[in-house]
C-alpha cells in the first residue's frame, strides 16, 4: 500500500510537473503568438489605413489637378486677349463648362488695371444649384479682394496657390477654398489672378467613405491646421492610432483615426479565451486543436484580404477601361473614317492608353505607353488621357498639345515616370495629317498592299523635362489607306523561347490585312500575336489603334477665288458662289445665304487683317462634297481671329448693343461650323455648311 501511494505521489508529482511544463510551454507559446498576432493586426491596420489614404489622396489630387489645369490653361490663353475685357466672361464660362467641380470662377485684376472698370475689377460667374450661371462683377470697399490671401499670394505664386477655407458671401455663398494662378500680360507683368472656387461639401462627402474600420474616421485640415472636412459625428477614441498624409500641391493634411480596441479587439478576446482554457486544465490536444482553429481563422482572414484586393483591382481595371473609347464603330453615320482599337493589359490595370474625337472636321487621336506597370502606371495613364482631352479641346497643333501636356506632367514628377506618346490631327476634308511623336513607336501607313513606317522625329517622351520643344510634322494620308498605331507590347510579345514577335513579323502581317476593315486589321494582327505567344504569359500591355481614312469619293470639286484686299472686289463672290450652286444643285435661298456669309467673312479680312494702304491677297477655297461645303479663307495679313469676338445679344435694344460682332454673328448663324487657325504666318478661317 505504501509503495502504491508512493507511486501515486510520484505519478502525481511527475504529472503535475508535466502539466506545469506543458502549461509553461503553452503559456510561452501563447504569449509569443499573441505578440505576433497583435503585430500582424497592426500591420494590417497600417495597410488598410495607407490604402484608404492613398485612394482618398488620389481622389482629391484628381479633382485639384483638374482644377489647376483648367485655371492654368485659362491664364495662359488670356495672355494675348487682355486688351479685350469683353471676352473675359467667355473664358470664365468655359472654365465652368470644362470642369463641373468648380462652383464659381473668375479673374481679379490689380488696382485700376482697366481704368474704365474702376479701382476694383473682379468678373465672376457662379454656378447655382439649379444648373444656371450667375454673372457678376465684384470688388468694392466692402468686398476688397486686394486684402484676401488668395489674391495676394496668388499674385506671387509661380505654381498657383490654394487658399485657406473661408465663407464666401458674394460669389459661391458657401464655405469653400480657392485656387488662384497669376495672370500675366504679353510683356510678362503680373496683372491679376485667375481663380476657381471649390465647395468643401465634396470633401466632406469623400471623407465619410474613408473608413477602414466601423468606428474609424478621417479628417482633412488646411496647411494652417483649419478643419476642412470631417464626418458629422465622430467618437471619442481612447489610445487612437493616427495616420496622416499630406497632399503636396494643396498643402492639405489628410488623417485617419483608428480606435485601438477595434484593431486589437480580436487579439484581446482570443488571448483571454486561451488563458481561461489553460486555467481550467484543457488537455494539450485541445490546445493544439484550438491553435489549429485559430490558424484557420487567420488563413480565412488572409484569403478575405486577398479577395478584397483582387476585387479592388478589378474595379480599378473597369474604371480604367471605362475612360477609353469602347463603342465601335464610333461614328456610324460617317462614310469617310473607320476606326477600331484594342487594349489588353498585362496585369489587372495597365499603363497603355489611346483616345480620339472629331472637332471641326478634324480627327484628334493619340496613343501612349506609360513607363512601368501596375497601379502607378494606371494612375499616370488616367492623368495623361485627361490632359489630352483638356488641351486638345482648345488647341489644333499637335506640337503644342504635346508641349502643354509635357509641362504639366513634368511638374512634381518625383517618381521619374514618363510616357511615350503620339498625337495626330487629321483633316477629314483634305487628308492632311499633322502629328507629333514623343518617343513612341512610329505608326504604319497601310496603302495598296504596301506597309510603310511613318517618318517621325526623335522627340523625348512626356514627363522627362519641362520646357522641351517638340517638332511637328505633316503628311497627306491617301484615300483608302490606314494608319496603324501600336505600343511596344505588340512587337516585344514573347513566346516560351523568349522570341519577340518583332517589327519584321508585324510588317508582314500588316501587309496581309491591309485591305480589310479597321476591326479586321486589328483582329488579324492580334491573332498573329496569339499564335506566336501561345501559352506564354503576357509580359506587357498590348494596345492597337487602326484608323482607315476613306477619303472623299463623293467630292464634287475644289474651286479657288483670289481677291485683292479691296472692298470693290467683293461682288466677285456672288459669281463664285453662283457657279458652286449651279454645279452642286443648291437652292437659290441657300446660295444667297452662303454668299452673304462669305461677304461678311471676307470683308472682315480686308478691314482688319490688312492695315489701311497695304496691298494683300485673300484666297477663298471651296471644297464641295455631297454632304457639305467647306470654305477656307486665307490671307497673309496681321493675326486676326474673328471667332474670338464676343457673341452679340440680338435681344438687346440697338442703343444698348456694343459696337461690332454682328458680322461674325451672321456668319455663325448661317454656317454649321466656324473655326480659325494661324499657320506659317497666314490666317485661315474655316466655314462649314452641311447639306
Amino acid at each position: 500500500m505504501r509503495v502504491k501511494n508512493t507511486f501515486r505521489r510520484l505519478f502525481a508529482i511527475h504529472g503535475l510537473a508535466f502539466i506545469l511544463v506543458v502549461a509553461t510551454l503553452l503559456e510561452a507559446t501563447s504569449l509569443i503568438q499573441y505578440h505576433f498576432m497583435k503585430k500582424g493586426m497592426l500591420e494590417e491596420a497600417d495597410r488598410r489605413a495607407e490604402s484608404e489614404l492613398a485612394i482618398a489622396r488620389l481622389q482629391i489630387e484628381k479633382v485639384t489637378s483638374s482644377v489647376e489645369s483648367t485655371v492654368r490653361n485659362t491664364a495662359w490663353a488670356l495672355t494675348d486677349t487682355l486688351s479685350h475685357p469683353e471676352v473675359l466672361n467667355v473664358y470664365i464660362r468655359k472654365m465652368l463648362d470644362t470642369n463641373p467641380t468648380i462652383i464659381d470662377a473668375g479673374m481679379a485684376f490689380v488696382s485700376d488695371y482697366y481704368p474704365a472698370k474702376g479701382h476694383w475689377f473682379e468678373p465672376l460667374i457662379a454656378r447655382r444649384t439649379d444648373g444656371s450661371y450667375e454673372e457678376m462683377v465684384l470688388g468694392s470697399e466692402s468686398h476688397d479682394y486686394f486684402q484676401t490671401d488668395w489674391f495676394q499670394k496668388g499674385l506671387q505664386a509661380e505654381e498657383g496657390y490654394w487658399s485657406e477655407p473661408y465663407f464666401d458671401e458674394s460669389g459661391g455663398r458657401t464655405t469653400l477654398v480657392s485656387y488662384s494662378f497669376p495672370l500675366r500680360d504679353p510683356s510678362g507683368a503680373t496683372v491679376g489672378v485667375v481663380v476657381a472656387d471649390l465647395s468643401l461639401a465634396w470633401l466632406t462627402e469623400m471623407i465619410v467613405g474613408v473608413q477602414p474600420y466601423p468606428d474609424s474616421f478621417g479628417t482633412i485640415t488646411s496647411r494652417e491646421g483649419k478643419l476642412m472636412a470631417a464626418p458629422a459625428e465622430t467618437l471619442r477614441v481612447a489610445n487612437p492610432l493616427r495616420y496622416e498624409s499630406q497632399i503636396e500641391n494643396t498643402g492639405w493634411n489628410l488623417s485617419i483615426v483608428l480606435p485601438e480596441k477595434e484593431v486589437y479587439g480580436n487579439a484581446n478576446r482570443i488571448g483571454g479565451l486561451v488563458l481561461l482554457l489553460q486555467l481550467v486544465g484543457l488537455a494539450l490536444l485541445g490546445l493544439i486543436l484550438h491553435r489549429t482553429a485559430r490558424n484557420l481563422y487567420k488563413l480565412k482572414s488572409v484569403s478575405e484580404t486577398k479577395e478584397k484586393i483582387e476585387n479592388e483591382l478589378r474595379i480599378a481595371s473597369n474604371i480604367q477601361m471605362a475612360m477609353l473609347p469602347k463603342i465601335f464603330p464610333p461614328y456610324p453615320d460617317r462614310q469617310d473614317i473607320d476606326i477600331f482599337a484594342s487594349l489588353v493589359p498585362a496585369k489587372e490595370v495597365g499603363g497603355d492608353l489611346f483616345d480620339y474625337f472629331i472637332r471641326d472636321e478634324r480627327l484628334y487621336f493619340c496613343i501612349g505607353d506609360v513607363s512601368g506597370k501596375g497601379v502607378p502606371a494606371s494612375l499616370v495613364m488616367a492623368v495623361t488621357r485627361s490632359l489630352f482631352r483638356t488641351v486638345s479641346g482648345h488647341e489644333i497643333y499637335p506640337a503644342r498639345i504635346v508641349s502643354h501636356m509635357n509641362d504639366s506632367m513634368s511638374e512634381g514628377n518625383d517618381n521619374n515616370m514618363f510616357v511615350t506618346f503620339f498625337v495626330g490631327v487629321l483633316d477629314m476634308t483634305t487628308g492632311v495629317l499633322r502629328y507629333c511623336n514623343a518617343g513612341h513607336n512610329a505608326p504604319l501607313l497601310l496603302h495598296d498592299g504596301a506597309v510603310t513606317p511613318v517618318s517621325v522625329k526623335p522627340n523625348l517622351p512626356l514627363g522627362v523635362a519641362g520646357g522641351m520643344r517638340f517638332v511637328q510634322q505633316e503628311m497627306t494620308v491617301p484615300s483608302g489607306s490606314a494608319l496603324f498605331l501600336y505600343t511596344d507590347g505588340l512587337t516585344e510579345a514573347e513566346n516560351a523561347r523568349h522570341e519577340l514577335f518583332s517589327e519584321r513579323r508585324l510588317l508582314k502581317v500588316a501587309a496581309d490585312v491591309s485591305t480589310l476593315s479597321a476591326r479586321e486589321q486589328v483582329a488579324g494582327i492580334h491573332e498573329a500575336v496569339r499564335r506566336h505567344v501561345k501559352d506564354a504569359p503576357q509580359s506587357d500591355d498590348l494596345t492597337m489603334l487602326c484608323i482607315r481614312y476613306l477619303g472623299q469619293p463623293e467630292q464634287v470639286s475644289d474651286r479657288h477665288l483670289i481677291l485683292h484686299n479691296d472692298i470693290q472686289q467683293i461682288p466677285q463672290l456672288a459669281d463664285f458662289v453662283e457657279t458652286i450652286a449651279e454645279e452642286s444643285g443648291l437652292s437659290q435661298p441657300l446660295a444667297m445665304s452662303l454668299n452673304l456669309a462669305l461677304e461678311e467673312a471676307v470683308t472682315n479680312v480686308i478691314v482688319y487683317a490688312y492695315p489701311e494702304g497695304t496691298d494683300g491677297l485673300v484666297d477663298i477655297e471651296a471644297i464641295i462634297r455631297k454632304d457639305l461645303i467647306r470654305f477656307i479663307i486665307s490671307d497673309s495679313g496681321q493675326p486676326f481671329d474673328p471667332t474670338q469676338v464676343e457673341a452679340v445679344d440680338i435681344n438687346l435694344p440697338l442703343d444698348e448693343r456694343p459696337i461690332g460682332g454682328l458680322g461674325i454673328h451672321l456668319v455663325r448663324s448661317i454656317m454649321d461650323e466656324v473655326s480659325y487657325e494661324r499657320v506659317d504666318g497666314k490666317n485661315h478661317l474655316y466655314l462649314i455648311k452641311k447639306l
